[in-house]
């Protein structure tokens, strides 16, 4: 066929069978003079996009004097509570520092499985470059892994420009330029570096679909299908959906081309995609048998789409807008050539309906919660609701290309300049639009517009190269100084305040823990003081805080119902703060908080119970147990007195189901009652009082404590606190001191004794294990001979443990108050339990088959290829002879195909 706008030159191989010129019919630019180079461009338009997008960056950090250039750190967000601690133990994994293995992580939620969280957050290959550094140094390399995904994705969309349609690779470089640091990345992927993988896999997957288009390396397209999934499954998805539409695009609007061969290009891509992802089984397998089991998200609504000029905005450069909306910019060059495209004549009509009809499409589809179920992988985000916009800021780059190369007129560019400045005036209330829109606006367009104008008149090679240089620098500062105006809003919220990382305190916490482990005779926990939201994974230890959307339900229900806190109803769980719940865990230490000062702590000693005891007997709940009914039950002691409440000073509260309801406080000074609830109760002298409201929020004092309670209703759960000692009379009273109509349990209160909670440690002790080891996803103890009952281990049961006894079958182990029990039988003397994470080997089945189809794929092409050498002995001798494809126009010459091509198909 012959070449159209829509697709690149010999985009799709014709179906006549390619034969070789004869040596007289061979033209003459098949043979370059000797001495004369090759054109540089091609080779290096890639790089030149990677360096000069990654080299914006790093200016426009540099300037505002941000971690690793100044001391401003970028750890905000999920940078600082996840991605930080998750490449730490990605460290300690590669170094061989830790207990765990890629299977279990035995530091966090008192263990908890981790191979789907390494396929979610640690699979971007260059989160492995972690291990080349110190470990205190973490936080570089995290760094970087953003950073040489902004530079790869750069060089890959230059890449696929070029194969969309043939062009000048510098100009492909610069647009790209605006793709890699396009707003998606400055706003989104910046703080998630396994997100900015989608930013490499959007350009990966269109080089593939274009091997379709030319029914050709079906194997190397499979290969980069499974890289892309493999890197993140998650924007993997979205970039899948975004270049099958692309594809559509491409093959409905090609000229002259058989329905036959459309359907056959879409055989191709379908064939590649699955057997591709089936490549990269395991990672969806596991990650979604890990997602079936995981504590849900809270409910996310959405109910407030943004109006179609808040959409528009972001098409402008800037800082982030007031309202939720996909950020979409892609610099100013991009923008403006987008805006030109409608107007370029030497565009097909149906090309220029087509390609802006599906950049609308996909635009729209943001802002309709059905579609952005479908690009969300059918859930709602619990955040940002817009994750996959980079796939729009893409496909505009694309956009902005073919308008590029078809070379715009003075007249069109002029065209494209009013849109823009339409867009401007229509948007300039907007939230997204300030001093930095304009500035660029002014500025970087005016040259730009200038630029593109000079191109397209006649000029020399010096001309050309003056006003490419100009564009250059246009971008490069442009795109510099729009990363800084984004940073430099962004760090005036509140809300993106970062977290202390690997720095001066949190080395000191961390060599601290180090210096008491007794892992697995005990637990050294680093909460509840929090330097971030990870600690376990980022200081070390064994403890209860962890955040991830893998959070088993069994693991937030388990230590939620023993007293523990969460946030993001479970997907964040804390430590133990109670003295109970520390000895069933086997805490032996643990880092107390200093009230306003987040990077100050106190270690303090515990008295842990044994990790494994044995128990006779595993009593059943008796109905709907308190928090300190449940306790003394795993704990297998009485330890608790639970008083009776009654209110006696403030606003009297309101009998409800299972307590009371207190009013909402008045203000201050208004009123002698104004100062909350106060609960009277008697328990023995000298006991501790705990009090436990899980979703209250207010104040509670009392006994010369105070505390905070954050509590909401399901979303944040306040943990069994201590409160203060019984006086020698025995009189407790409580104050309660809601902030709005709050709920007070009828039992909130329970005093605790210490010489009852230390007289059950130390029978749970006798009933432990002669030894114990733990290493990577195993568990092997010894126990006294003839042990009877069950074994109880001081963790979380969530599906994937089994265990055998004495050697004999391995079976699933039961839940006793959330915790792992198995039964011993008549007398057990050994017990070893190991962790699989559900869904693996149904996964590499999956990858074994896919790799199979691949091999026979690749084994039956390179007989074809020999068989092809056979007939044409001049093959031998590396003079390949050039190819001559019949088109309805006749003879068209072809270079030979290269290695690993079809020549026809």
């Amino acid at each position: 066929m012959a070449p159209t706008p829509a697709t690149p030159q010999e985009a799709v191989r014709p179906r006549k069978v390619a034969r070789p010129h004869p040596p007289r019919e061979r033209p003459p630019a098949a043979h370059r003079p000797r001495g004369r180079p090759a054109a540089p461009w091609p080779a290096t338009a890639p790089w030149l996009a990677a360096a000069l997008s990654m080299g914006a960056y790093c200016l426009a950090l540099a300037l505002y004097g941000s971690y690793p250039f100044g001391p401003r750190s970028r750890a905000v967000n999920d940078l600082g509570n996840q991605f930080v601690p998750f490449h730490a133990r990605l460290w300690d994994l590669m170094h061989g520092t830790t207990s765990g293995d890629l299977f279990f992580n035995w530091s966090s939620g008192y263990g908890v499985p981790f191979l789907a969280d390494f396929f979610t957050y640690l699979m971007n290959p260059f989160s492995w470059l972690v291990g080349l550094f110190p470990r205190a140094l973490a936080d570089l390399p995290v760094f970087l892994v953003t950073l040489l995904s902004i530079g790869l994705g750069a060089a890959l969309m230059t890449v696929f420009l070029g194969r969309l349609h043939q062009g000048s690779g510098p100009l492909r470089a610069l647009l790209s330029v605006g793709y890699g640091l396009c707003a998606w990345v400055l706003n989104d992927g910046f703080a998630d570096p396994m997100w900015m993988w989608g930013l490499v896999a959007l350009p990966m997957l269109g080089i593939a679909a274009d091997w379709c288009l030319r029914r050709t390396r079906w194997v190397a397209g499979t290969l980069l299908v499974a890289l892309a999934w493999a890197g993140n499954f998650y924007t993997a998805a979205m970039a899948t959906l975004a270049m099958a539409l692309v594809l559509a695009v491409r093959l409905l609007t090609a000229s002259r081309m058989a329905w036959r061969d459309r359907g056959e290009a879409l055989a191709r891509a379908a064939s590649m995609a699955l057997t591709g992802i089936l490549l990269a089984a395991p990672v969806l397998t596991v990650t979604l048998q890990a997602a079936r089991s995981a504590q849900p998200a809270p409910p996310m609504p959405y109910d407030d789409p943004p109006s179609p000029l808040d959409q528009w905005a972001q098409l402008l450069p800037g800082g982030p807008a007031g309202t939720s909306a996909p950020h979409l910019s892609i610099g100013i060059p991009g923008l403006l050539l987008v805006a030109v495209f409608p107007f370029v004549r030497a565009l097909p009509l149906r090309v220029r309906l087509g390609w802006y009809g599906l950049a609308a499409a996909v635009a729209a589809s943001f802002t309709w919660e059905p579609t952005i179920l479908l690009w969300h992988g059918f859930a709602l985000p619990n955040g940002s609701l817009y994750r996959a916009a980079f796939v729009l800021s893409g496909i505009l780059v694309m956009i902005a290309w073919l308008a590029m190369a078809h070379h715009p007129r003075p007249r069109e560019l002029a065209a494209g300049a009013g849109l823009v400045a339409l867009l401007a005036w229509l948007c300039r209330d907007q939230a997204a639009v300030g001093t930095t829109t304009w500035i660029l606006l002014a500025g970087a367009g005016t040259v730009t517009l200038l630029g593109l104008a000079a191109l397209t008149a006649p000029h020399t090679s010096r001309t050309r190269a003056a006003v490419t240089a100009a564009l250059t620098c246009t971008v490069v500062l442009g795109s510099a100084y729009t990363a800084l105006s984004v940073t430099a809003v962004r760090d005036g919220i509140d809300w993106f305040q970062p977290k202390i990382t690997l720095s001066g305190p949190s080395l000191a916490a961390r060599d601290g823990l180090l210096a008491r482990a007794d892992w697995p005779r005990s637990r050294t926990d680093p909460g509840p003081h929090e330097f971030a939201d990870n600690d376990p994974l980022l200081l070390g230890g064994e403890g209860g805080s962890y955040y991830s959307s893998f959070v088993p339900a069994a693991t937030a229900r388990t230590l939620q119902g023993l007293g523990g806190g969460w946030y993001m109803k479970g997907r964040h769980t804390l430590s133990f703060e109670d003295p109970v719940g520390r000895a069933l865990m086997g805490v032996g230490s643990y880092l107390s908080p200093v009230p306003q000062r987040r990077a100050l702590f106190v270690p303090r000693p515990a008295r842990p119970a044994p990790l494994l005891t044995v128990r006779r007997t595993l009593p059943p709940a008796a109905g709907e147990e308190t928090v300190f009914a449940r306790q003394e039950r795993v704990l297998g002691a009485a330890v608790y007195e639970v008083p009776a409440l009654t209110p006696t000073v403030g606003p009297a509260p309101v009998p409800e189901r299972g307590g009371w309801l207190l009013p909402a406080a008045r203000r201050p000074g208004t009123d002698p009652d104004s100062a909350g609830t106060t609960f009277t109760a008697h328990c023995t002298p000298g006991s501790t009082v705990l009090w436990s409201a899980p979703w209250f929020s207010g104040e509670v004092s009392g006994l010369g404590g105070r505390s905070t309670g954050i509590g909401r209703q399901d979303v944040t759960a306040n943990p069994l606190r201590p409160l203060g000692r019984v006086p020698a009379d025995g009189t407790v009273s409580v104050r309660f001191l809601g902030k709005g109509p709050q709920h007070v349990p009828r039992q909130a209160l329970g005093c605790l004794s210490g010489r009852k909670l230390t007289a059950a440690v130390h029978a749970l002790r006798a009933r432990g294990p002669v030894a114990l080891t733990t290493g990577g996803h195993r568990l092997t103890a010894r126990l006294h001979p003839g042990s009877r009952g069950s074994a109880v281990l001081a963790l979380p049961a969530v599906p994937g443990w089994g265990c055998s006894v004495d050697g004999g079958p391995r079976r699933a182990p039961d839940a006793f108050g959330g915790l792992l029990a198995v039964p011993l039988g008549a007398g057990a003397g050994r017990l070893s339990c190991s962790y699989l994470p559900p869904g693996l080997h149904t996964g590499l089945a999956g990858s074994v088959a896919a790799a199979l189809v691949v091999a026979a794929v690749a084994v039956s092409g390179a007989v074809r290829r020999r068989r092809r050498v056979h007939h044409h002995p001049a093959l031998h001798a590396g003079t390949a002879p050039q190819m001559r494809r019949i088109t309805p126009q006749g003879p068209v010459s072809e270079p030979p195909p290269g290695p690993g091509e079809k020549g026809c198909s």
